[in-house]
């Protein structure tokens, strides 16, 4: 590596120690909607091994206007706060709907999103939740930037990602990463 990017790297950055490499996320489980679409998408027994956990999903085709929300070990109590940008219209919001983790609104289409779950198995504190997403619905998007907690410090061994209303379309993928320590 150069030694500019050896010291960038170096540097903390947003509470993730050095930038991580690619060898840093190994992937946990990845689920593919089916036929039918489904009610939701559910990772269990998540091993406690990794420093933090991501997700990353990709919506295909959502018809309907909703928002995805998760829960955690079965808990959706969280508090959280959003920062958004709707055409011309951009959103901030606290306290927001438990686990919401990304929020249609009136937008359908395709979409995608990116979850950080940071020190996911750390019993000294509650876990922080950060989600970067984007939707396209032919021309009337949104792209947003949604974080919370969840105020429990019991580790996370199982999540589950559901929409309000309807299903995940058939095509959908999220997938799970864990994250080694840097």
């Amino acid at each position: 590596m150069s030694p500019i990017l050896d010291s960038i790297g170096s540097v903390k950055a947003f509470g993730w120690g050095k930038i991580l490499s690619s060898t840093a996320f190994e992937s946990i489980a990845s689920v593919t909607v089916g036929s039918g679409g489904s009610a939701n998408v559910t990772f269990s027994s998540i091993p406690g091994t990794y420093t933090h956990l991501q997700l990353r999903g990709f919506v295909a085709n959502n018809s309907t206007n909703c928002n995805f929300y998760m829960s955690f070990n079965g808990n959706t109590a969280t508090n959280g706060h959003a920062v958004f940008g709707e055409g011309a219209n951009p959103v901030s919001y606290d306290n927001s709907s438990p686990g919401l983790i990304y929020g249609m609104r009136t937008n359908t289409g395709q979409f995608v999103f990116i979850t950080d779950l940071l020190d996911y198995t750390n019993a000294n504190k509650n876990k922080t939740i950060r989600t970067l997403a984007g939707g396209d619905a032919n021309g009337a998007g949104r792209v947003g930037l949604y974080s919370g907690f969840i105020n429990n410090t019991a580790a996370i061994t199982s999540l589950s990602i559901a929409p309000n209303t309807g299903n995940f379309p058939q095509y959908s993928v999220v997938s799970l990463y864990g994250i080694k320590g840097a």
